[in-house]
Formats: structure tokens, C-alpha cells, sequence
């Protein structure tokens, strides 16, 4: 699925398909002119405009820099006329540039405007909130969080979406939920676009190490150095964000210890099951492994070193439309979390 917010991956034209795959499918799509357009192109283009750099929008638009290039060349070679001009700093708009984007932000702003009030029509009688979060948040914290709620937005229909960090950003910035849970670490941010997403800290989790504990609740494996025989390791996908986070870890230890991976998931409640069973070490949150821990199944395999925490937030759009979101986002704040962004 393709970076970026709004209708990301959307394509108008008069042949093609949605799906993105990449640069060369960008350029490919860009060579044909006349024949496709993509509204992720349009968004990119608005982005440049606002911030006046092609870093700094990039990294709004959740995509690198390289990306981010190719797609305003993309939408500058469907225009015919160059949009940008490039040779001083910060970058400015060419005459095509200022008034393609008078257009393209009101067609934006239709579009959205359009969008909610069709999705509006289309809730089920009734109240409803609609919340994305990570796997692990869904299954460890969501339940506590939302049972701990008032009764009144207790009450209130709720329909919970677990899925990976990528495609959660893209459900808030696509306006398919009314808030997303995350997991944030300041070298490890989401940058989410700080004008249009608001969000507060809801709790504090921590990566940490686990193995199986023996008999003496002991774990059957442990960190150490590199002249220890091979640790078995449970691991993420490098491109997920507990790859990331571990990695992290990884480059901040004096010490680099023996491990070979075994098995990979993204999902850490599938690393939790092989770590129960013996197959190694997993890096998991400490809300997804208390109860084994405080049983003796689970045994903590390194020291603080080897720990990472990182905050829990809940984010919004602000200017979603949900009429339960702002007396909920008040009442948050209310019980001592104040509104960052």
C-alpha cells in the first residue's frame, strides 16, 4: 500500500489500476501523460507549497525524499508545465504552479468535504466510533482502556480494526477511523503532520526481552556477550516498528550478542506463543507478556539495557466531523492528559 495521506493510491484517468508498486510503477504511470493521474500527486504538490521544502514535505507526506520527487515530476509531466522552480531555496511556484494550486486545493476540499458527508450517510443508526491500533494494543491495552471510560461513551458502538503501524497512519489520514492508537518513541516518530493530527499520551509500554522461564522461573536463555554460543531469536520484520525499535537497541548496546534468527512474525502475540514454547528470545511490550511473567512462564532474558519504552497516544484528525470525538477527546483531557500536537 502506498505512502502518503488523503486518497493515496487513488487513480483518475482513463485507464489503469489503483495499486502502486513502487517507483518504477510511478514513472511508467508519469510517461503516459494525458492517460493517468493519481490524487497522492495533487496531495504531494499542496504539501510542497505549505512547507516550501521538498524534505520537510516529504517527511509530512510519510514517503522519502526521492519518492516524494518522482511523484511531483510525475504530476508536473500530466500537467505539461513545470509547477516548481527549483533553483534557489527555498523551492517556489511557477505561474503554472500558483494556479494549478488554486485549483487542486479546492478540487482537495470538495473531494473530502464530499467524502465525509457520503461516509456520514452511510454509519449505522446511531452513535459509532471507529478505532485503529496495533495488533498489541488492540489485544493488551484497548479492552482495559475502553472498559475505564464513562458509561456514556461506553455505551457508544465501537468497532475496533487491529493492523500494522503503516496501515493504521493510512486509515487516520484516509478519514477511515475516528482515532488511532500507536506506539511512539522520539527516535522512532510517525511524522504525522503536527497541523492536522492531534493526539495524548494514554499510557507507557516497554519493549523488553523474554524467553521461557525454567523450573526456578529463571530464563533458559540470556543476553550476553559475543563469545556465548548462539541465542535462538524471535524477530520482527526489520521494516516493522518493533524491527525498528529492536534495532535501535541494537545500535545504542556496548556489546553485540550471538543471535541467529529462527522464526520472524510482525505480530508479536505469534512471538509471545514461541517464546512460550522454547524457541527463543522475543523482544515483546511488557503489557502483552505481564501475565506470563507474573506466572513464571515468561522470564525477562536481559537487563535494562536491552529494554526500550516508549509512550502509548490515542490521535485524531481535527477536523473529522464524529460528533462523539470531541466530548471523548475533552473528557481525556480532562482526567490529566493534555492535548499535544
Amino acid at each position: 500500500m502506498p505512502n502518503g495521506s488523503g486518497f493515496s493510491g487513488v487513480v483518475v484517468g482513463a485507464s489503469g489500476t489503483d495499486t502502486d508498486n513502487g517507483a518504477d510503477a510511478e514513472t511508467g504511470r508519469a510517461r503516459l501523460g494525458s492517460t493517468l493521474m493519481e490524487i497522492k500527486w495533487i496531495e504531494d504538490f499542496v504539501a510542497l507549497a505549505q512547507y516550501q521544502s521538498f524534505s520537510r514535505a516529504a517527511e509530512i507526506r510519510n514517503v522519502t525524499q526521492s519518492g516524494f520527487s518522482r511523484r511531483i515530476q510525475a504530476l508536473e509531466q500530466w500537467v505539461g508545465a513545470d509547477l516548481v522552480d527549483r533553483s534557489g531555496y527555498p523551492p517556489a511556484l511557477t505561474d503554472a504552479g500558483r494556479l494549478f494550486k488554486e485549483v487542486a486545493e479546492d478540487m482537495l476540499a470538495k473531494m473530502y468535504d464530499t467524502r465525509a458527508i457520503i461516509r456520514n450517510e452511510r454509519r449505522l443508526p446511531g452513535m459509532g466510533l471507529q478505532i485503529v491500533a496495533g495488533h498489541t494494543i488492540a489485544l493488551a491495552f484497548l479492552p482495559g482502556w475502553l472498559a475505564s471510560l464513562p458509561p456514556e461513551f461506553r455505551a457508544v458502538r465501537t468497532r475496533v480494526i487491529p493492523t500494522n503501524v503503516h496501515d493504521s497512519i493510512l486509515a487516520l489520514a484516509n478519514g477511515n477511523c475516528d482515532l488511532m492508537l500507536a506506539y511512539h518513541h522520539p527516535e522512532l516518530p510517525l511524522h504525522l503532520d503536527a497541523t492536522k493530527y492531534e493526539y495524548l499520551a494514554v499510557g507507557i509500554d516497554m519493549l523488553m526481552p523474554v524467553c521461557r522461564a525454567d523450573r526456578n522461573g529463571a530464563p533458559i536463555h540470556r543476553l550476553a556477550k559475543t563469545n556465548q554460543r548462539a541465542v535462538p531469536l524471535l524477530s520482527y520484520a526489520d521494516s516493522s516498528y518493533f524491527g525498528r525499535c529492536v534495532a535501535l537497541l541494537m545500535q545504542r548496546s556496548k556489546v553485540s550478542p550471538n543471535l541467529e534468527r529462527h522464526y520472524e512474525s510482525d505480530m508479536a502475540e505469534l512471538l509471545k506463543k514461541m517464546a512460550l514454547g522454547g524457541e527463543g528470545i522475543a523482544w515483546l511490550p511488557r503489557s502483552a507478556v505481564a501475565e506470563e511473567l507474573a506466572s513464571g512462564h515468561l522470564a525477562v532474558a536481559g537487563g535494562g539495557a536491552w529494554c526500550l519504552e516508549f509512550e502509548l497516544r490515542v490521535y485524531r484528525d481535527v477536523t473529522a466531523r464524529n460528533p462523539i470525538v470531541s466530548p471523548l477527546w475533552k473528557h481525556l483531557a480532562a482526567t490529566g492528559m493534555t492535548p499535544r500536537s
